[in-house]
């Protein structure tokens, strides 16, 4: 008969296991391989997000399936060649570094040790597996932090949405905290504007600096998403930091699709404009996010530099994500630490 310290309970927990803590990372997702075949499952996933696309489920059904699931994957595969590394995707590997990173930093600022996790939205590791190893692992305590500085239903509405799910298939869920955002941060917006400035020290400065956030439908921000009001306050406070004026920085909405009408003004258009307007060099960051990604590496870098040149301008510049940067890492420590305040395994090490 066993004894009563190696009883496990469902999934294989044992009941004496100490209280653990963790953070849960979690960003968009990517594909596994720069194929078309590969492409097609995770947009499959990210399309089909109640969250992502609000149409009627049997309309949006027809055109996923019966269009853009027959197009689109060629294309963004083609996309993701363009951009892929011998490591894999630029987001995972940019990702786990930075999970790599923040686990090294609260190893060293928490009283006990704090397992740090990394989970995609969409294509693996899952929520779910992540949550449900966490939780074989002894976890009590999560917090979860979307890589998402600025609040949308769209991305971190839909990592809630996720975490919940995952919720409901424990027995025993562990107490839950969330990182709504953090698109105000000081130590985040300070991050942003020390990576501009190391940037324009190393390259030189450009003659106006665009901040391209992703988009979402103009009509979500009409439904309540603080979206728009948060790429805002975030795009004031950087420039403020950088003691730049409405006439140095330009904001711009990016990876708009379909026929609805997006946040504007468009990227694509308005580094058209800038270049009519005689523009010659243009740098331009993505505050809104985290780490490197298709959106920024071949859609910023390659496509709109691409249209820049084509309008007449001479070279624009994308300045990189945080990545796992000293700068995004002290950041996000902490932001974790506020957030996990009187949790005992995040107090101060003594």
């Amino acid at each position: 008969m066993p004894r009563s310290h190696d009883y496990t309970g469902p999934a294989g927990l044992a009941r004496d296991l100490p209280v653990q803590a963790a953070v849960l990372l979690v960003n968009l997702g990517t594909p596994e391989a720069p194929t078309a075949q590969a492409v097609r499952p995770y947009l499959a996933q990210f399309l089909g997000d109640r969250r992502v696309i609000d149409y009627p489920r049997w309309l949006w059904w027809l055109i996923l399936h019966g269009v853009i699931l027959r197009v689109r994957p060629a294309r963004s595969a083609h996309a993701y060649q363009r951009i892929w590394t011998p490591q894999g995707s630029p987001l995972r590997v940019g990702s786990e570094a930075l999970a790599t990173r923040l686990q090294e930093a609260l190893s060293r600022r928490c009283a006990k040790p704090v397992r740090v996790a990394l989970a995609m939205r969409y294509g693996e590791p899952s929520v779910q597996r992540q949550i449900e190893q966490l939780q074989r692992e002894g976890v009590r305590q999560l917090l979860v932090l979307p890589l998402y500085p600025q609040y949308s239903a769209t991305s971190t509405g839909s990592v809630v949405d996720a975490v919940a799910d995952a919720m409901k298939s424990l027995r025993w869920p562990p107490e839950l905290r969330f990182v709504n955002d953090y698109h105000d941060d000081s130590a985040h917006i300070e991050a942003l504007a020390r990576s501009i400035e190391q940037w324009w020290a190393e390259h030189g400065r450009g003659e106006k600096l665009l901040l391209s956030f992703h988009g979402i439908p103009e009509r979500y921000v009409r439904l309540g998403d603080p979206y728009l009001d948060q790429c805002q306050a975030t795009a004031r406070a950087l420039g403020q930091r950088l003691g730049l004026d409405d006439t140095q920085l330009v904001l711009s909405f990016q990876s708009r699709v379909g026929r609805e009408r997006w946040l504007d003004p468009y990227t694509d258009a308005t580094v058209r404009q800038l270049a009519a307007q005689g523009v010659r060099t243009l740098d331009v960051a993505c505050p809104g996010f985290a780490v490197d990604c298709l959106e920024t590496l071949e859609e910023i870098a390659m496509q709109n530099r691409d249209f820049f040149r084509e309008a007449g301008g001479h070279e624009l510049r994308y300045i990189p994500a945080l990545n796992d940067s000293d700068e995004q890492v002290e950041s996000l420590t902490g932001l974790v630490l506020r957030h996990a305040g009187g949790w005992p395994a995040f107090a101060p090490p003594t």
